[in-house]
């Protein structure tokens, strides 16, 4: 059996998947990128291969993608991350319909892309200017209201009144709301809600940008967030499809690439 790795190197966060030629999923690790993002890259591959009871020679085929896919010299392709994204969305979404938008919110940035009924990538917008709206900005709010990030969907589900506004578009002055909001008594309950539904407002314009389309798909590890799924489903209006490893989704796209890639090279 022929392994393919897909490594996604982000800007907070290094991914990897491996799948077999049948392109299935058959393992995955996720580290922090760190400053040095080749040696982490390194050393989360050789791990995960390790746990797999596999040998660096079962992999004939790397596909680097992300932030920093261009300085892991050793992969055999590096793609963009917008198509490897298209490619594990549909592959993780295959029991759940069609995919035709997809919204991926990373460490750093958000994105929205746009599919034809091919899966082929139509359109897509990103923002990358400021961290509100991203994974940054959540860790930020837990930060100060000194929880776990983990812990904000819980206490999403806790609110009890109208999400309050956190208007601002720059993740330090939304800081500088959520202080004052917290001075004037608000519970964190509805904080937290306020700041969900401020993120899912954000998206949701973005998401416009590309068009709206039904089987929408929701990537990321802000997707883990029940309460943030929750605040953009209400505001999309539509149910949207979270996969069981939505950190991961675009390095599986690249790993399944790899399949693709190494049976052309060699047919």
């Amino acid at each position: 059996m022929k392994y393919f790795a897909g490594i996604d190197i982000g800007s907070t966060a290094i991914k990897i998947s491996i799948v077999d030629e049948n392109k299935n999923l058959i393992g995955s690790k996720i580290s922090a990128s760190g400053s040095m993002f080749y040696k982490y890259a390194q050393e989360t591959l050789d791990a995960l291969i390790s746990e797999l009871g596999l040998n660096n020679n079962d992999i004939v085929y790397i596909v680097a993608t992300g932030y920093g896919r261009k300085l892991y010299k050793e992969a055999d392709e590096n793609i963009s991350e917008i198509t490897a994204n298209a490619i594990g969305a549909r592959a993780a979404a295959s029991n759940f319909g069609e995919i035709k938008t997809i919204i991926n919110i990373g460490g750093q940035d958000s994105k929205a892309i746009s599919l034809d009924s091919e899966g082929n990538v139509v359109n897509f917008a990103m923002n990358d200017r400021c961290a509100a709206g991203t994974g940054k900005f959540l860790d930020v709010v837990a930060l100060k209201l000194e929880m776990d990030v983990n812990m904000l969907g819980e206490y999403h589900f806790r609110s009890k009144g109208t999400p309050l506004s956190v208007s601002s578009t720059c993740a330090v002055f939304a800081e500088s709301e959520i202080i004052g909001l917290l001075g004037n008594d608000h519970s964190i309950e509805d904080i937290v809600c306020g700041v969900h539904y401020s993120i899912a407002k954000r998206i949701v314009k973005l998401v416009k940008r590309v068009g709206i389309k039904e089987g929408i798909y929701f990537d990321g590890g802000p997707a883990l967030n029940d309460g943030l799924v929750n605040a953009i489903e209400n505001e999309i209006g539509q149910r949207i499809f979270v996969p069981k490893h939505p950190q991961i989704t675009t390095s599986f796209g690249a790993a399944i690439m790899g399949v693709d890639s190494y049976n052309y090279e060699n047919s």
